[in-house]
């Protein structure tokens, strides 16, 4: 209980500071929308299958992400504008950051999804397949993106944050399988002995 209230705590704090004057709010409700969604599906999650602490956490931790793009827009993210002077980059790359924790943290969920349901067994066909779903829900991200931007023209400029890069859409996705790659390395153990603590899903 005291976990759960200390979560709701940081995303109360977070998001309330994310709404305090955005840059615009038409950009904000697009790039707040996936965390803001988050919170009734953690809350069913919760209350059918109490996810993992590990899982939890980096839900959290993707909030934050996107809330923080929501309010500046993923192209002007003070501390990623000093980055680039200091490694003397030509754009903010905040929205790499981004893409890299859209594959990382939704390739874990997808992996306890699959492992605490027994669709499948921790394997290398499951690290496979967590990764097909990043790469493949990155891929409906950037297209989500391009009927925004055919919408609404001009007032995608911000949602979109290519920063004049031709090459933004691909890298993207790029940035997105690689954060899942990563996950998959680093976490599978560590939520494989989460895993095990807990009780089998019915």
């Amino acid at each position: 209980m005291k976990k759960t209230a200390a979560w709701l705590l940081v995303y109360a704090i977070v998001l309330i500071w994310s709404l305090y004057q955005p840059h615009d709010m038409f950009t904000w409700w697009m790039e707040a929308a996936p965390g803001l969604i988050a919170l009734p599906l953690l809350g069913w999650f919760q209350w059918k299958h109490p996810p993992t602490a590990l899982i939890s956490t980096l839900i959290l931790l993707h909030c934050c992400v996107l809330f923080v793009g929501a309010k500046y827009t993923y192209a002007e993210v003070p501390l990623f504008d000093w980055i680039a002077t200091w490694f003397d980059w030509q754009r903010n790359n905040y929205d790499k950051l981004g893409h890299f924790a859209q594959g990382f943290i939704p390739a874990m969920l997808c992996r306890e999804v699959l492992l605490r349901n027994q669709v499948l067994k921790p394997s290398g066909w499951c690290g496979f397949l967590c990764c097909c779903f990043a790469l493949a829900l990155s891929a409906f991200y950037e297209l989500i993106e391009w009927w925004v931007a055919v919408a609404t023209g001009d007032e995608a400029e911000a949602f979109l944050g290519t920063q004049g890069y031709v090459w933004d859409t691909q890298s993207d996705m790029l940035m997105a399988l690689i954060g899942a790659i990563c996950a998959m390395l680093l976490l599978s153990r560590w939520h494989n002995q989460q895993l095990a603590a807990l009780k089998p899903s019915l």
